[in-house]
């Protein structure tokens, strides 16, 4: 990834002129090259990152790992899209390893969640298991340290 992206990854509200005294390139190549990545894909969108505990203490966020079974014509693209399609939905993610989709959800309770596992997710013809985490703490998200609290000399966070 080259630094211009890396920037944008961790603050895309950066004028153009001090992303191009970041990058040496003027302000005008600045600009073509976003509106490039832009265009061609490379950057999908702009979000906040936000801290969703912050504004509401009992959200619960989930990461659900699913195995499935490919389907014959789509392979896991088309259960992946299905669930993509869920409002309730982060992420959506194929992986490799001892699941094949991991799911992020963020819900108003861990019943909310859970009913949304059971009646949604679970219910996906192919979808053989879940296995449901509930996050209890987030450090860092998207390359963004999102922990309240001062770190002390020992690397001790305190509250």
């Amino acid at each position: 990834m080259d630094q211009l992206l890396r920037i944008l990854k961790t603050n895309a509200r950066l004028p153009s002129a001090e992303l191009a005294v970041m990058v040496n390139m003027s302000e005008a190549e600045v600009e073509a090259k976003i509106a490039e990545y832009e265009n061609s894909g490379v950057i999908k969108g702009y979000t906040a990152i936000i801290d969703d505990i912050a504004v509401d203490p009992t959200l619960v966020t989930a990461l659900i790992e699913l195995k499935v079974t490919p389907q014959s014509q789509s392979g896991y693209d088309a259960i992946g899209r299905e669930i993509a399609n869920y409002d309730e939905v982060d992420s959506v993610r194929l992986m490799s390893g001892s699941y094949d989709i991991l799911v992020s959800v963020t819900g108003r309770s861990v019943r909310e969640v859970s009913q949304f596992v059971f009646a949604r997710l679970a219910a996906i013809d192919g979808v053989t298991s879940t296995t449901t985490h509930f996050e209890l703490k987030s450090y860092k998200f998207n390359g963004v340290q999102i922990f309240d609290g001062e770190t002390d000399e020992r690397g001790m966070i305190s509250p």
